[in-house]
């Protein structure tokens, strides 16, 4: 599935929680516990995300051509919304993950339930990720 067939998907789950906004929190948090372990080497300064309030480890590695991130938190909400964002964008190319918008939040009204400071973490979550498929597309050409 590409970018957009992924954030296409999540759309449609939040959907079945009819804007409930208790639910969708829970669902975040669910969403979290799925994330494999997170290797703990990277548990370290170097792969915190800048702007979070949480603790936010990110790693990310090429393979087969392709952009693979691994990630934790602190925090079961915070850790439940970057699973949302290596769900959408692990396995893609660095071309499509530098210029594909990440338009889900908008569509499942994330801001009414994870509020400014989150926003603010979610969208430096977006931003290092970015970065990081830049830097291994720079290093693969």
């Amino acid at each position: 599935m590409n970018i957009r067939e992924k954030q296409e998907e999540i759309i449609e789950e939040f959907q079945l929680l009819d804007g409930d906004m208790e639910m969708s929190i829970n669902y975040v948090m669910e969403l979290g516990e799925q994330l494999p372990p997170y290797p703990r080497e990277f548990f370290n300064d170097d792969h915190l995300v800048k702007g979070c309030q949480s603790k936010v480890w990110l790693h990310s590695f090429l393979k087969d051509g392709k952009v693979h991130f691994e990630a934790d938190s602190n925090t079961a909400v915070t850790k439940g919304l970057v699973g949302l964002l290596v769900r959408t964008l692990s396995g893609q190319e660095a071309n499509d993950i530098l210029n594909e918008d990440i338009y889900f939040p908008e569509k499942i009204g994330m801001n009414r339930f994870i509020g400014t400071q989150r926003s603010n973490g979610f969208s430096a979550m977006i931003k290092q990720m970015k970065m990081y498929a830049l830097a291994l597309h720079s290093k693969n050409t």
